[in-house]
């Protein structure tokens, strides 16, 4: 067995009983201080890591006991962050010296910012952390970690979905505890999307029970898509950008005609992110964001949830390139007259359903927004 100290995220007891697999009544926890070292945030991340110098003193947990069970799911789950472990001397609450393993970063691989609150990082992050943490950990035993830490973003922007998803108002009429039974749950393919499988029953409208059902979901985060109007000019900017489903469906044309749009991050909202990809992909800034609308892009098959908007916008320049390289993206830009939009539209030449949804929303509101020109 072996003894570990914790000083950030681990320090938030949710997150250590889902790495570790069992609850806090059954870990050997103490308190216990690193002097020589500070805690810090890593610039640019939700997590923190410890810095060495004279006089630092870091406070943090002492678990003891740890069986090599418990060291592997610690080791996967915190090779994702490219953390080792370093044996160094600990002093208790109680004034007794110990020694234990602590994860450290290797040196010039993260760079400290300010000093780090567990309490400030469980209030923003807690929840999805854990959420994101349950994913990392259901692959415990089935893929090697190597294969976890390129999907870290992307498993972080689904725990924001999965967040926002617990968020929304719940059915006056069905409760999911009651009237769905989930039976098997598992995750058989992780890329940057994953997908999910289920074996479960649900009510029926007559009351009963109904038989087991095997279903299947593609599971993805938030997005935001934006169509950046100038009322001014009377004119939209639609972007163009090959589509490897369509592609592979065997569409003859996958580039595809779409609003602007982009996975919502971490901590990000949705507007922010509508903004952010605007100037990724279009290289125009939005001076004012109206919702269009707001739900599931395919609930038969997707958990992926939009955010539909108009943005208003300044389009004299002319259009332009955009995306970013280290995503992959090549996209072009085209500025259309809302009237060509709209002959486009009702020859069935936009085939992309956010973008079709959102034209109708410019339609029915156009006359609003050119009110004050």
């Amino acid at each position: 067995m072996s003894d570990l100290f914790f000083y950030g995220t681990l320090r938030y007891v949710p997150l250590l009983e889902l790495v570790l697999g069992r609850t806090a009544d059954h870990i050997n926890l103490t308190k216990a201080e690193l002097h020589g070292y500070g805690a810090y945030a890593v610039r640019d991340q939700i997590f923190p890591m410890v810095d060495k110098g004279e006089g630092r003193v870091t406070h943090g947990l002492l678990v003891q006991g740890l069986t090599p069970e418990d060291i592997e799911r610690l080791i996967y789950y915190e090779g994702g962050f490219d953390y080792d472990l370093h044996t160094l001397p600990l002093r208790t609450a109680k004034g007794e010296d110990v020694m234990a393993e602590v994860f450290i970063p290797a040196p010039g691989l993260w760079e400290p910012s300010t000093p780090w609150s567990l309490d400030d990082w469980a209030a923003e992050w807690g929840e999805l952390t854990v959420l994101a943490a349950e994913e990392v950990m259901s692959h415990f035993g089935h893929l090697p970690a190597s294969e976890i830490v390129p999907r870290f973003p992307a498993i972080r922007m689904r725990a924001q979905g999965r967040l926002a998803a617990r968020r929304r108002e719940a059915s006056p009429d069905w409760d999911t505890s009651r009237d769905v039974v989930l039976q098997e749950h598992g995750r058989p393919y992780l890329g940057y999307f994953t997908m999910e499988d289920a074996t479960l029953r649900h009510r029926h409208f007559d009351g009963s029970m109904g038989p087991v059902l095997h279903r299947s979901a593609l599971v993805n985060g938030q997005a935001a898509v934006i169509l950046p109007y100038d009322p001014v000019r009377d004119c939209v900017l639609v972007v163009e950008q090959f589509r490897a489903p369509a592609y592979l469906i065997g569409d003859p044309n996958p580039w595809q005609i779409e609003a602007v749009a982009g996975m919502v991050d971490p901590g990000e909202s949705p507007e922010q992110a509508a903004r952010r990809e605007t100037r990724e992909e279009a290289n125009v800034e939005v001076t004012e964001l109206f919702s269009a609308g707001d739900g599931y892009s395919s609930s038969g098959s997707s958990t992926e949830f939009l955010h539909l908007f108009v943005g208003l916008a300044d389009l004299a320049e002319p259009a332009s390139t955009g995306g970013l390289e280290t995503e992959g993206e090549d996209i072009r830009s085209h500025i259309v007259p809302f009237a060509a939009f709209m002959d486009q539209l009702d020859q069935g030449k936009l085939k992309n359903v956010p973008l079709i949804s959102i034209a109708n929303w410019l339609a029915r509101n156009r006359e609003r927004l050119r009110a004050d020109i």
